[in-house]
């Protein structure tokens, strides 16, 4: 896609340019919606594949302010990316409450292994579940993630992941 900008010339989007924020333009988050969830790091790094690092980042999803008023109903830490079920909350909208969950993440992981910088991808992937789909067999896809990656050959063989229905 070709545009002008201000001074008449002709711009041609760099195709290796990531488009997240042109692509979440015009969208909104509903309060009370549950969001399936996706976020990678930094050139996939596999930041989670140390216990500690994993660890510093599943204790802040406990940390006080993290979710405010939304509810994180089921997740799971990959050693790349991380994928959750969120209902969001009244107060906060899907991008400030994925800017907060990336902004505390970052802060606790680089901490614990004594490193600076952005931590995850800029962007995320969303999924509004629409009301025929059923959340707790959306769920069950998020904590499969470890299984069907060959990281475990069970869910309760692999550590980091939760849900409320448990």
């Amino acid at each position: 896609m070709r545009t002008n900008d201000d001074t008449g010339h002709l711009n041609t989007p760099s195709p290796n340019k990531f488009h997240s924020e042109s692509l979440r333009r015009g969208r909104w988050s509903e309060s009370g919606q549950i969001y399936l969830l996706t976020t990678t790091t930094v050139d996939r790094e596999s930041r989670f594949a140390q216990t500690e690092a994993a660890y510093a980042v599943v204790r802040a999803f406990h940390s006080v302010p993290f979710w405010e008023d939304s509810e994180l109903l089921a997740w799971v830490l990959m050693p790349d990316h991380w994928h959750g079920l969120v209902r969001i909350g009244d107060r906060q909208d899907l991008a400030s409450t994925m800017g907060r969950f990336k902004a505390i993440t970052s802060r606790r992981c680089n901490q614990q292994q004594n490193r600076t910088g952005a931590m995850w991808q800029p962007g995320y992937h969303d999924h509004a579940l629409r009301q025929d789909e059923d959340v707790v067999s959306a769920a069950r896809y998020v904590v499969m993630n470890p299984v069907r990656a060959g990281l475990a050959t069970g869910v309760g063989d692999y550590p980091y992941w939760d849900a409320v229905w448990l």
